[in-house]
């Protein structure tokens, strides 16, 4: 890593327990605070409510955090509840598209290279509800013209099979990389989200592996889960195994950006800086293992063979010492 590049980001939301009404830099305040955070991802456009982008980007620096990148946030707005680049009316679409637009130009103006797509609200609820082929034209042509406003900027798709749509058009990495295929621009990758990964029924690893061939990773963003929904419990709480093998393809592909805890722990009323906290001391000692891990003999002869018995015991040995 180079040196006092940041390594870590944090979910802004999570940091809300307690404050009335806080602002952006209320939430930028609570993250400066926590030991091994050193970046953060700011929502379009609700982040940006009390704060124009330069502005946000001052208090920023002012707390020595650096921009990960923004999201766009197209479900909390009425409007695009019947889908954002899928809705029936192209007007609709089209001013999804303009504030993605919008989004665009304060990641510019903040200094940003990464916007994160994620398309919760496109999709269907019932059977007969969409036509497949239209939605899927209507995203690829919405998709293209945002990539086309600022080539200079990536953007990235986040995949999640549901939430808040019963089925989301793109659920899987599969459909994901089909669509930037067929988008067929540069500036376009994946990012990756544990949780989401771990209820599409995919490996997280492998995902690793077929995204960064078949595209780019853009982002990660780290949390743990039980398969059945989007937890965002802390790293590591339940996929320990799955965390290290994950680390291990991320350095196998020279990924080296920040990593984002899209963790929750609003949700469950814990102390937000103590549980970011421990999610950098996980993370720290789950890329340690996978690290000794790369270079073990032992495991990638197992590997080799597939062999899981002695896979376990090599990968065991490093992970519970």
């Amino acid at each position: 890593m180079i040196p006092n590049k940041p390594r870590y980001a944090a979910r802004l939301n999570a940091f809300k327990l307690g404050l009335k009404n806080p602002t952006a830099a209320d939430l930028l305040a609570r993250i400066a605070q926590v030991p091994g955070i050193g970046a953060a991802d700011l929502n379009y456009p609700d982040h940006f409510a009390h704060h124009a982008p330069a502005e946000m980007a001052r208090v920023m620096e002012g707390h020595g955090l650096a921009l990960n990148g923004l999201a766009m946030r197209y479900y909390t707005d009425p409007g695009f509840r019947l889908g954002a680049f899928t809705n029936p009316d192209r007007q609709v679409r089209q001013a999804a598209v303009d504030l993605t637009k919008r989004g665009l130009d304060a990641l510019a103006e903040m200094g940003g290279k990464v916007m994160t797509l994620w398309m919760g609200q496109d999709g269907v609820d019932y059977a007969f509800q969409g036509d497949y082929t239209a939605m899927w034209e209507t995203t690829l042509d919405c998709l293209a013209q945002v990539c086309d406003h600022n080539p200079s900027l990536d953007i990235s798709l986040e995949y999640k099979p549901n939430e808040p749509r019963a089925f989301s058009l793109m659920p899987d990495l599969a459909s994901n990389l089909l669509a930037l295929r067929e988008v067929n621009r540069a500036n376009t990758g994946i990012t990756l989200d544990f949780c989401h990964l771990l209820f599409a029924g995919e490996i997280p690893a492998q995902s690793a592996q077929l995204a960064a061939r078949y595209s780019r990773i853009l982002g990660v963003h780290l949390n743990d889960g039980y398969g059945k929904r989007d937890d965002g419990l802390m790293v590591g709480a339940v996929h320990p195994m799955q965390t290290v093998e994950l680390f291990m393809e991320l350095d196998a592909q020279g990924f080296d950006g920040v990593i984002y805890f899209d963790t929750f722990p609003d949700h469950a009323g814990l102390d937000p800086q103590a549980e970011a906290a421990a999610n950098v001391e996980m993370t720290d000692r789950l890329r340690a293992t996978a690290r000794r891990l790369a270079g073990n003999p032992a495991l990638r002869a197992a590997r080799k063979a597939q062999d899981a018995a002695a896979s376990l015991r090599a990968v065991a040995a490093e992970l519970y010492r």
